[in-house]
């Protein structure tokens, strides 16, 4: 198997409810794919199927012997707990000299190790979440809206540094966004939801202003920001 990943006729019920319907796709090595719709389009239950959290029919296979990272859209329980960064990172069982090699690579400083957690900006806490999701050198890395709650300076921050990641590592990701710049700017490809696939492929192809009325069901203005 020459891709990270194939999908093939994947269908999700819950709840009596059928949330996606025969999508088929697949990722290749070093690629970054954004899934993109509207709310409710069943981005995020494609997202926990895929690290095989939710039953389903169809096919996912992934690389043999490949490891997965994960960035959920947010963990306020845990900026509620009293832990110090470090605390956070040892429930991994790595070590302080792992965990300061991290937290560089995602542009925190060493020093933060005994702040708690709840001491930092949604945008400082979400390199941290990049970080811990950096353990165990993954292959792969999924996120699920990286930049909610943070503004809009810190969203480019965040996405320079995915790119950044990307690039050093090796990495493939997958990310969920609702944000059609970030499209342009980072993505490879698209895979665009509502209940079914809508279009998939090399977003200034696909994203037309058919395809984007099919996706929200309204005008949309497009604003395509090129690679510097």
């Amino acid at each position: 198997m020459s891709r990270m990943l194939e999908v093939k006729n994947l269908s999700i019920e819950l709840e009596r409810n059928l949330v996606l319907e025969n999508l088929s796709f697949g990722v290749e090595p070093g690629e970054t794919l954004v899934i993109l719709g509207p709310n409710g389009a069943g981005k995020t239950v494609l997202l926990k199927t895929l690290l095989g959290l939710l039953p389903h029919k169809g096919t996912i296979e992934w690389r043999k012997g490949i490891k997965i990272g994960y960035v959920p859209q947010s963990l306020p329980v845990i900026k509620d707990i009293p832990m110090s960064v470090q605390d956070f990172f040892e429930l991994e069982n790595i070590s302080e000299e792992e965990t300061k090699e991290i937290l560089k690579s995602v542009g925190i400083e060493e020093d933060a190790l005994e702040k708690g957690i709840n001491q930092f900006s949604s945008g400082q806490f979400q390199r941290i979440l990049i970080g811990w999701a950096l353990i165990g050198n993954p292959d792969v890395l999924l996120f699920d809206e990286p930049t909610t709650g943070i503004d809009i300076g810190g969203e480019e921050t965040i996405y320079n540094l995915l790119e950044k990641l990307k690039d050093e590592k090796g990495l493939t990701m997958i990310l969920v966004s609702h944000d059609l710049s970030v499209v342009y700017k980072f993505a490879a490809n698209v895979l665009c939801l509502n209940k079914k696939l809508i279009c998939t492929g090399l977003p200034k192809e696909v994203l037309t202003k058919e395809t984007l009325g099919q996706l929200y069901g309204s005008e949309i203005k497009i604003y395509k920001h090129e690679h510097e």
